[in-house]
């Protein structure tokens, strides 16, 4: 019996500290991706800062210096570039 109530307890600290921070995380950026729209700021996930010069379904251009643009994928933007989401990419470690 104890066997299996260490199980349940593990798998319910998997849950709360792992699983569902991931939930959170993952609805939470796409709820920002949806709401991505021209002229925004963005930085992809690479790294890439620039600004949303066009939207076509999962595709976004972007314009990351004076006539260059790129195409990436909605997913791919990693968020929108402002004081707040510099500092924590300030933050994390290298």
């Amino acid at each position: 019996m104890e066997p299996i109530i260490f199980l349940v307890l593990m798998l319910v600290v998997f849950y709360f500290f792992l699983i569902r921070p991931q939930q959170k995380r993952a609805k939470k950026h796409k709820a920002m991706v949806s709401a991505l729209k021209r002229g925004d700021t963005v930085i992809t996930n690479s790294g890439i800062k620039g600004r949303i010069t066009g939207i076509d379904g999962q595709w976004v251009t972007v314009e990351i210096a004076k006539g260059t643009r790129v195409e990436i994928l909605k997913s791919f933007v990693g968020g929108i570039a402002d004081e707040s989401t510099e500092q924590q990419l300030a933050q994390q470690p290298r």
